[in-house]
């Protein structure tokens, strides 16, 4: 990606919603990434809603405001270049280098990996990892037919049994030849996933799954306290994969909690 451009533009790519987080100077940030097709705009309604946080929904390329850009289909590179405007937008001292990231369902993969090359980069680290609808990392996850190999109704059914993405989005074509490119590659990056073993992250980590996902089993869930030292915390959602987003006042006060001594 390169800084080539300024910070001021980066964070307007990246962080669409930056000046409407409506907390102050110095208030601890909480960036997040949505699952496989998602846009900022999946958090936006968490803006101004968590005392002393500046959330900050991330921008991936390929959607929204970005429509144009091509996808990425790797994580390697996905997380590289998040890195690199994290640690930009930390540096600017905005959020006294505290931060927090969140991500739920890919981008539950997408934050533990961004903590882990942030690390390798001896950028300062987040102060805690949220991840929601999302196995732990070090499980291998085999869920049928690669979607890339999908035929579009295809695509379009998995995504009306994961929920999550509006019926009238899904029943017009012109708006599925946007977006469906950016889930195809989203998947992508998850199917070609590959963990390596690395020591395990020093920070907290809460796993939110939820009780009626179909897609991920309680089992599979609980393994991400093996990746901390720290604390790890399992909250568990009545609901499908989508519960922390339809009991979000649920989720803010789970997080509000486990950020309160940051404050």
């Amino acid at each position: 990606m390169g800084l080539a451009m300024s910070v001021d533009d980066l964070i307007g790519r990246w962080m669409p919603f930056a000046s409407q987080t409506g907390a102050g100077p110095g208030a601890l940030a909480l960036y997040c990434l949505p699952h496989a097709g998602g846009a900022a705009s999946t958090y936006r309604s968490w803006q101004r809603v968590l005392p002393g946080v500046a959330v900050q929904p991330m921008q991936l390329p390929g959607r929204d405001s970005r429509l144009r850009e091509p996808a990425y289909d790797r994580m390697g590179p996905l997380v590289a270049d998040l890195a690199e405007i994290i640690l930009a937008d930390v540096s600017l001292g905005s959020v006294d280098r505290r931060y927090a990231l969140y991500g739920h369902s890919l981008g539950a993969l997408v934050v533990f990996e961004l903590a882990r090359e942030i690390r390798r980069r001896g950028g300062p680290p987040p102060v805690h990892l949220f991840v929601s609808g999302s196995v732990a990392p070090q499980l291998a996850y085999e869920d049928g037919k690669p979607v890339g190999q999908m035929s579009r109704p295809e695509v379009v059914a998995m995504l009306r049994e994961l929920g999550g993405t509006p019926e009238w989005l899904l029943a017009d074509p012109g708006v599925l030849d946007m977006i469906l490119p950016a889930v195809v590659a989203d998947f992508t990056v998850k199917e070609t996933y590959e963990y390596r073993q690395e020591k395990p992250l020093n920070l907290p980590i809460t796993a939110m799954p939820s009780t009626d996902d179909s897609r991920i089993k309680a089992e599979t869930v609980t393994p991400w306290g093996e990746q901390t030292t720290k604390e790890y915390e399992l909250q568990p959602f009545v609901g499908g994969h989508f519960a922390v987003f339809e009991q979000a006042a649920l989720t803010h006060k789970l997080i509000s909690k486990a950020l309160l001594k940051w404050m």
